[in-house]
Parts: structure tokens; C-alpha cells; sequence
């Protein structure tokens, strides 16, 4: 299975996308959109920060818990991880990130 990015529409009609690793596993989720432009647009937006180191912002939950959050170059979040349960798991799969959103392909959900 090669990664993918899934585009989906939420309950509230509103579109958000999900990056899968080529082990099926959710690594980036991204924020809501109005439209499917939008987030078409945000999944190039991730291609394209992916490959920037510092556009991935670590961060730990209230509970501890280490994730991250991509962001654009204008610092605004386009996806959150998961939460994990160690920052080595988190660093893995911002490499996940860095490695499958380049060439992930789009299955379009919504329709």
C-alpha cells in the first residue's frame, strides 16, 4: 500500500484530509475547510512544507503526551499528528511526513 492522502468531508459538510503512511496508520490530519479547493490546496500546502525542517513545530500535550504541528510559511497550522506516547515516535513520524506527503497520491472521498 503506498501513502495517501484521504480527502473527506466532515459531519458539518466541511472538508479536512488525512495523511496515511504506506502502513495504513494516520500520521497528519489537517484543519477544517469550507471547500474543497481549500483543502485541496492544503495538501499541496503540506507537499510542499513537509520538506522544510522548521515548518514542524513539537509540542506536548497538557497530559504529556509529545505531537506535532505543521505549519505554513505564513505560520498557520495545515495538520496535527496524533498523539504519542514517546518524542522518538513522535520524531518518527515527522519523518513519515517528511518522506510520504512529497508523492502521496489524493483519494477523494467526498463525492
Amino acid at each position: 500500500m503506498a501513502s495517501k492522502f484521504d480527502l473527506l468531508t466532515s459531519s458539518d459538510g466541511q472538508y479536512y484530509f488525512n495523511l496515511k503512511a504506506a502502513n495504513g496508520k494516520i500520521v497528519l490530519t489537517s484543519e477544517r475547510y469550507t471547500t474543497k479547493a481549500s483543502a485541496l490546496n492544503g495538501i499541496d500546502s503540506v507537499r510542499t512544507n513537509a520538506a522544510v525542517p522548521a515548518r514542524f513545530d513539537r509540542r506536548s500535550s497538557v497530559a504529556g503526551e509529545p505531537y506535532f504541528v505543521l505549519k505554513a510559511r505564513n505560520g498557520e497550522p495545515i495538520g496535527r499528528s496524533e498523539m504519542y506516547t514517546s518524542r522518538s515516535g513522535r520524531d518518527n513520524g515527522i519523518r513519515s511526513v517528511e518522506t510520504n506527503a512529497p508523492t502521496a497520491r489524493v483519494d477523494d472521498h467526498t463525492d
